[in-house]
């Protein structure tokens, strides 16, 4: 039997850097949407400072995971973290420069992190038993609690720190949590990766790997459950904002003249302070309890679940723009992503050996930060660019996401039933 004392301490080590350097996430992305629409000649292009940073995880998934197959987690972390600082540096001098594309490439940079961080969730259950993987990665995951609060706060509070120029204190803040955060990576202990004898099991291949029913469906489940809680996420700011305080469109579309009135200062704290935090919290919460579902209700149980909830987010969300609407939409949709994407996190960490950890985890993120590059890129363009308000586009965010949750429903229900004429 595995004695999981090694595993319980790492999972420490990891909440701590999920709760102070995750707290990045939900700053970047609280303004992120909001700066790119300041500083972009079309406001159909508002979201993509976030596919950027989506689009940069997706470029260093495989790198990051071969780093660290080949020199162990704490090099993958360290290299995220510094990605992080200098992309948050890039994009702070990008809008003191009120320059769009150096504000992208800041924007991309902060991928790097953004990819690091994907691997937490995989490190916690390297050093941990069977019994408690689901646990170990759902605890980690809950570390997220705390980047909920603090992450909002800190851009409300940094939004005009620093300098006149909106939201480049913000960016500061971000790189020093990096640098601060990075440190606990030195408390780590996880082995590194064996070297593979010559004569040693070489593994499937990447096509063979996803050609596996169980690792498809996992794939599919966790990139629906991420992408489309990044394209509802996404847009949430810019609709807030541009349907109003309670569906008051008389609040103006985007925050060109940013913190110049009460008005608009007191609607980005709500944003902030409210409706975001919400969300952080939804997404992370559950976690407490998500790995012991899991071990109770079986995995594909509990991604069904999650499927089941980012729809009844999509519904909340169509049936009006009152500040309520958004708020319970945005709860369900973090519980949603929570139970679908740890669920799927689990059921592939289960589906493959050992040696085959860096390869498929790569690709893994790879698929799934494609989907939510694709998703939060079109986030801005149905947000901004279809229909003819903000009310319309943010119901076009929303009805996007039916397909999307019928392939994830449908492949549940097709492993469910291969596996059941397997058994038979």
């Amino acid at each position: 039997m595995i004695d999981d004392g090694r595993a319980k301490r790492n999972v420490v080590v990891l909440v701590l850097a999920q709760a102070i350097l995750g707290s990045q996430m939900p700053m970047i992305f609280l303004v992120g949407g909001l700066a790119g629409q300041s500083l972009a000649s079309n406001v159909c292009f508002a979201t993509l400072p976030i596919s950027m940073i989506v689009l940069g995880s997706m470029l260093s998934a495989t790198p990051v995971s071969a780093i660290m197959q080949r020199f162990g987690r704490r090099a993958g972390f360290f290299l995220g973290a510094a990605g992080g600082a200098t992309g948050a540096l890039v994009a702070a001098y990008g809008l003191y420069n009120a320059s769009f594309p150096i504000f992208l490439a800041g924007s991309f940079l902060t991928g790097i992190y953004m990819s690091a961080q994907g691997f937490y969730r995989f490190a916690a259950a390297d050093t941990a038993s069977d019994e408690y993987r689901a646990k170990a990665i759902s605890y980690v995951m809950a570390g997220g609690l705390a980047s909920a609060i603090i992450g909002p706060q800190l851009a409300s509070a940094t939004s005009l720190s620093l300098s006149a120029v909106p939201f480049v204190g913000t960016y500061i803040a971000v790189a020093v949590l990096n640098v601060l955060g990075s440190m606990l990576f030195l408390f780590i202990d996880i082995p590194k990766p064996p070297v593979p004898s010559v004569d040693g099991p070489k593994g499937r291949s990447r096509l063979e790997l996803l050609r596996t029913p169980r690792i498809a469906v996992a794939v599919i489940c966790a990139m629906v459950s991420y992408a489309l809680m990044n394209l509802v996420m996404t847009s949430t700011p810019l609709a807030v904002v541009g349907c109003g305080i309670a569906g008051d469109t008389s609040v103006p579309p985007f925050l060109a003249d940013m913190f110049s009135g009460a008005e608009t200062s007191a609607l980005f704290k709500i944003i902030a302070g409210f409706v975001v935090t919400g969300h952080v919290l939804a997404m992370f919460a559950p976690s407490f309890f998500t790995g012991h579902l899991i071990n109770r209700f079986g995995v594909e149980r509990i991604v069904g679940t999650g499927i089941m909830i980012l729809g009844a987010a999509g519904i909340v969300a169509l049936q009006g723009v009152a500040l309520g609407n958004f708020f319970v939409a945005l709860v369900l949709l973090g519980i949603g992503w929570n139970f679908g994407f740890i669920g799927a996190t689990t059921m592939l960490a289960g589906a493959h050996a050992p040696h085959e950890r860096g390869r498929m985890q790569g690709l893994n993120d790879l698929l799934v930060f494609g989907g939510v590059t694709f998703a939060s890129l079109a986030s801005g363009g149905l947000m901004n660019c279809s229909g003819g308000s903000a009310v319309e586009g943010w119901a076009a965010v929303n009805w996007a996401m039916v397909p999307f949750l019928l392939l994830a429903g449908g492949s549940l229900v097709w492993l469910a039933l291969r596996e059941r004429r397997v058994t038979a």
